[in-house]
C-alpha cells in the first residue's frame, strides 16, 4: 500500500512538471521573438533615418560635384533647385570689395571698403514639373540708416518665380523675373564674370540687376537654339536721367502697370564650333505709365526700344566675350522738359555701349596642374548715355567715355574668387577718377 502510494505520487509529480517546462520554454521563445522583432524594427528605423539624412544632404548640402551649372538662363548657384528630385534647395553668393581712387579724383572720391551684397537662393520643387525659385539680396551689410554719407543698405527680393516645366520646347514662368538681356543680368554671381565691378555697359545701357513682374515662356527650339519670351511691367520714365534708364526700373515694388513691355532673347550654340555662343535680345514697351510729370504737360507714348547682341567663346584656358547694346527713347525732348532736366543734361534719345574682353588661365602653364585657376583679363569698353540729344539741349559729354579695365582673378576653388582690377576712364569732357579695386566673391 505504501509502495503503491509512493509510486503514484512520483508519477503525478513527474507528469505535473511537463506543463510548467513547456510554459517556460514557450515564454523563452516568445521573449526571443520579441527581441528579434525589436531589433528588426530598430534596423528598419535606422535605415529610414540614414536614407532621409542622405536625401537632405543631396537637397540642402553642397553636392559632391563642386561645379555649379547654369540652367534655364539663370546663374549656376540660382540653378541648384533644378538639379534635385524634390523638396528644398538652398544656395547663394556674396561679394565684398575695397576701392581706392588714384588719378583725377576730387574731394568727394573717398576710398571705401564695402561688403557689397550677400544673396540667398531658396527654391522648392513641389513636383517634377512645378518649381519655385527665389533670390533675396542684402546690400551693403545693413538696412539701417548710415551716418557717414555712404548710403543705406537694403534687403530686396530680386527673383521670385514659379516655373511650370512642360517639355523641352516650351515651359512657363511667372512672378518677379530677371529681364533676359546681356550676360550679367541673369548670371551675376561674382565667380562667373570678370572684374570687381560689373561692366559699365551692363549697368548703364542694360540696367542690371533688372527685374520686373511678369510672365513668359522659355525652352529650347532645337538642341542648339535656346529662347526666352516674357511680358513684363514697363519702365517708369519719370526716373530717367542723363545717366540712362537704370533708375526707371520698378523692381516689382508696387509697380505701375499702365504700360507693359515684351522682351525676347535667343542664344545659339553652333555644333560646328565647340565653345561658341552667339545671341541677342530685344526689349520694347511704353514707359510713360499714363501720368503727368508737370502741370499741363503730358508725356505721350514715351517708348523704350532696347537691343543687344553678344558673343562668347571658350576653349581650354581661353575665354572671350563681346557685347554691343543700344537703347532708343521716343519723345526725349518732351520728357526732358517734363522732368525739368538741365539744358546740359537731358534724357537722350539714344544710348550706346559695348565691350570686348579676353582672359586666359595661366595656372596650369605655371604649375602644371589644374587644381586652381589664375586668370589675367582685359576689358575695353565704350559707353555713351548721351548719344542723341533732343533739340534745345546739349550733351553732358562726361557721360561718354572709354574704359580700359585690366585685372587678375584667382580661383582657389571653382566657386570662390579673389579679384584685382584697374579701371582707367577716358571721358570726352571732364574727368573721371581712375580706380584700383580688390574684391572677393563666392557662390554655393
Amino acid at each position: 500500500m505504501t509502495r503503491s502510494f509512493l509510486t503514484l505520487t512520483l508519477a503525478a509529480l513527474v507528469a505535473g512538471s511537463f506543463p510548467a517546462a513547456a510554459r517556460a520554454a514557450a515564454d523563452e521563445a516568445d521573449a526571443i521573438r520579441a527581441r528579434d522583432d525589436r531589433i528588426a524594427h530598430l534596423e528598419s528605423t535606422l535605415e529610414t533615418v540614414v536614407d532621409e539624412l542622405g536625401r537632405l544632404r543631396d537637397q540642402v548640402a553642397v553636392p559632391d560635384d563642386a561645379e555649379l551649372v547654369s540652367a534655364y538662363g539663370l546663374g549656376p548657384a540660382a540653378s541648384k533647385i533644378y538639379g534635385i528630385e524634390r523638396g528644398l534647395s538652398i544656395g547663394g553668393y556674396g561679394e565684398g570689395n575695397y576701392r581706392t581712387f588714384i588719378d583725377d579724383k576730387d574731394s568727394g572720391d573717398h576710398d571705401r571698403s564695402d561688403f557689397l551684397r550677400l544673396v540667398l537662393y531658396f527654391g522648392y520643387k513641389f513636383t517634377e514639373k512645378l518649381v519655385f525659385n527665389s533670390e533675396i539680396e542684402f546690400e551693403h551689410a545693413s538696412t539701417s540708416d548710415v551716418k557717414n554719407g555712404s548710403g543705406d543698405g537694403s534687403a530686396s527680393v530680386e527673383l521670385a518665380t514659379l516655373d511650370f516645366l512642360l517639355n523641352e520646347k516650351i515651359n512657363t514662368r511667372v512672378g518677379l523675373l530677371l529681364v533676359p538681356m546681356g550676360f550679367i543680368n541673369e548670371v551675376h554671381e561674382p565667380p562667373f564674370y570678370y572684374g570687381v565691378q560689373r561692366p559699365e555697359t551692363e549697368v548703364r545701357i542694360l540696367p542690371s540687376t533688372w527685374r520686373e513682374n511678369g510672365a513668359g515662356i522659355f525652352g529650347n527650339l532645337t538642341e542648339t537654339l535656346e529662347y526666352r519670351l516674357y511680358a513684363v511691367t514697363g519702365f517708369n520714365a519719370s526716373r530717367f536721367s542723363d545717366s540712362g534708364v537704370r533708375s526707371g526700373r520698378q523692381k516689382g515694388n508696387r509697380a505701375l502697370a499702365e504700360d507693359w513691355a515684351g522682351v525676347l532673347r535667343l542664344d545659339w550654340r553652333p555644333e560646328a564650333v565647340e565653345g561658341l555662343l552667339l545671341g541677342g535680345s530685344v526689349y520694347y514697351g511704353e514707359a510713360d505709365q499714363d501720368f503727368e510729370l508737370m502741370p499741363n504737360i503730358d508725356v505721350n507714348e514715351t517708348t523704350v526700344l532696347m537691343s543687344e547682341v553678344h558673343l562668347q567663346y571658350r576653349s581650354g584656358p581661353f575665354h572671350m566675350r563681346a557685347l554691343v547694346a543700344y537703347t532708343d527713347i521716343s519723345n526725349p525732348g518732351q520728357l526732358s522738359v517734363s522732368l525739368g532736366r538741365p539744358v546740359d543734361a537731358p534724357v537722350a534719345g539714344a544710348m550706346i555701349g559695348g565691350y570686348v574682353e579676353a582672359a586666359v588661365d595661366i595656372w596650369n602653364m605655371l604649375f602644371d596642374n589644374h587644381s586652381k585657376k589664375l586668370e589675367p583679363f582685359l576689358r575695353v569698353e565704350y559707353v555713351d548715355t548721351q548719344r542723341d540729344i533732343p533739340s534745345g539741349f546739349t550733351a553732358n559729354k562726361n557721360r561718354a567715355y572709354w574704359l580700359y579695365n585690366p585685372g587678375l582673378q584667382f580661383y582657389p576653388h571653382p566657386n570662390v574668387v579673389l579679384k584685382l582690377e584697374y579701371r582707367n576712364f577716358d571721358p570726352q569732357e571732364g574727368e573721371k577718377p581712375d580706380e584700383i579695386a580688390l574684391g572677393m566673391g563666392f557662390a554655393f
